[in-house]
Parts: structure tokens; sequence; C-alpha cells
């Protein structure tokens, strides 16, 4: 469990309503602890869940402190008293609402879109359908009613959050880097981003499903993605047409997701000669850029830059 609006609620860990009384909630911590115990066959990431959804809503205090939309305080790891850790974490309405401008002078990637604006307008139309089209809503990104919505809504925030932190990391890159935010991919949807570097002109999403995924058979999976989601396929078929549209051919596909998703930084879907797709941590997403991945040879910067300056299109 993290700060991402796509992660289970330790309600919804716990398996019960947010409207339990004290007695049904420690019924279900107790019942969820030994299910997933490692010492009794259990999941031991499963036992880790379970246990900071105790400490974040266990006590009476800690609970109204949850749901006011506080996290606030020391938590006690699931370790035991010997050899603990405490952390602390403030999800607040900043954590959620759009990034504001940044005004330092530091020479940054050349940029053009709007990343996360889609998802975001996305996000906030089911927010209102869920809520009512006719009650008023003060603040969208207010912790309580968003940790409130169901978890497919959630997840949709948790989606532009995900962009928005991937075009911070590429910004960061320098001006020898150009990045596109919600390219326009026709039937396909949106491309997150195009990102081109001396490496390479990469095609990125940006993604969070709240909860660890794996590769297997050439595709994602995992229990919290949607019935019928094919992350890869969805990444290819939106590259291509985009090519397509531009005719200017990427050098490969990435899918960035939060490092709590994955165990490695880089994971290769298909052929390590000729990959599909690449599965990478976000804090790994630079080092990738930069061409430890790349294949051999590189692009004209110059010649790609112009061409998509042509020919792109957002949505």
């Amino acid at each position: 469990m993290t700060d991402s609006p796509a992660d289970a609620t330790p309600y919804e860990v716990l398996g019960v309503q947010a409207t339990a009384d004290d007695d049904e909630l420690r019924r279900a911590y107790r019942r969820a602890a030994r299910e997933s115990h490692p010492d009794l066959g259990g999941d031991a990431r499963r036992f880790r869940q379970v246990q900071i959804a105790w400490e974040r809503i266990g006590t009476p205090a800690a609970r109204r402190a949850y749901d006011a939309g506080s996290q606030r305080g020391s938590q006690q790891s699931a370790s035991g008293p010997s050899g603990s850790s405490t952390w602390r974490s403030d999800t607040g309405r900043d954590a959620y609402a759009p990034p504001a401008a940044r005004r330092d002078a530091r020479p940054r990637a050349r940029s053009h879109g709007h990343p996360g604006g889609r998802s975001r307008e996305v996000f906030l139309q089911a927010e209102r359908e869920w809520v009512g089209l006719g009650d008023p809503i003060e603040d969208p990104y207010d912790p309580t009613l968003i940790r409130s919505a169901p978890r497919h809504i959630r997840r949709l925030l948790a989606e532009a959050l995900a962009e928005e932190a991937t075009a911070s990391i590429v910004s960061e890159m320098g001006i020898g880097v150009t990045v596109w935010h919600d390219l326009d991919a026709g039937a396909e949807g949106k491309l997150d981003h195009a990102v081109l570097t001396p490496s390479g002109l990469w095609a990125v999403e940006s993604i969070d499903w709240g909860a660890p995924v794996r590769v297997e058979h050439g595709e994602i999976t995992g229990e919290t993605l949607a019935p019928g989601e094919r992350p890869v396929k969805e990444l290819v078929r939106a590259a291509r047409a985009v090519q397509k549209q531009t005719r200017v051919r990427f050098t490969g596909r990435l899918l960035v997701v939060p490092d709590s998703a994955v165990d490695e930084d880089v994971q290769v879907v298909g052929s390590p000669r000729k990959p599909t797709a690449l599965v990478v941590r976000r804090s790994a997403l630079g080092q990738v850029l930069n061409g430890v991945f790349s294949p051999e040879g590189s692009v004209d910067v110059f010649e790609v830059r112009d061409r998509l300056q042509q020919t792109v299109r957002f949505v």
C-alpha cells in the first residue's frame, strides 16, 4: 500500500465496508491476518498489506484520522517491537491536485501537450457522475472524497498522476530531450508520451494499477487489471497508430509503472532480441531513456523532431 489513489483502501484490504463497527473491523482483521499469515500458508505480501491496513484504521483515533483524510502519525511496522520501523505519510489535497508550474531557471526538456490532462478530464467526469450530476463538489481532489470513491474511479486519477510523474522525470533530462504528451492515436485512444532522446524515439505509457503486476505470456497480468485489459497490446496499437500518422518509427515501447508494482527495474516483454515492450520501474526510467537498453545505432534527433512537430496531433 502506497499513497496512490489506485491502491486498495484499508477497508478494502480487510474486506469490510467503511461503515463497519469496531467489532466487525476487528473480526475482519483477525480473519485476514490468519488467512494471509506466511506460517499458515498465506502470502507474505498480502500479510504485510493487512498489517498496514490495521495500523491505519485499527484504533478509533487512527480510524478517525484516516476517515478525515489524514494519514499523519508514526506507524509501527509488521515486524513487531523488535527491529520495528516507522513511517510518516501526509496525503492531502496537494498530492492529487494538478501540479503547479515550475518557475526555476534550470534547462529542461522541450515539452509539448498536457501530461495527464485527458486522464484528469475522464476522472473528473466519472467522479461527477458517481457523486450525482445535481450535487455540488466543493473540491474534487479532497482526499476524503477520493478515498470513498469506487476503485475504478480512483484508478483514473492514479493514471493522471502516473503520467505527470513520468513528465516530471523526463523534464529533468535537459534540453537535449523533447517530449510530446497525450498524442492522438485515433481509434486506439491516445499515447501518453513520445520521448525523443539521442538514444531514440520512445513510445511511453504511464500506468498505476494500485497493486503488483507480472509479465506472463507476452502480456501484463495482475489481480486489479480490468477484465479484458491488455496493456502491452494497447500500447503497441497506440504506437502503431501514431507511427502511421507521423511516419516516424519508434525505437521501442515502454510501460512505466510504480516501483512497488514490480520486483525488477526492467522486464522484457517478448523476445530479448526484439522486445515487444519493456516494463520499467519509474525510478529506472531515466536510465532506460538515456540509452542503456537501446538497440544499436541512434536517430537523427533534428529530423525526427521536425517531422513530429509538423504531423503530431493531440487529444
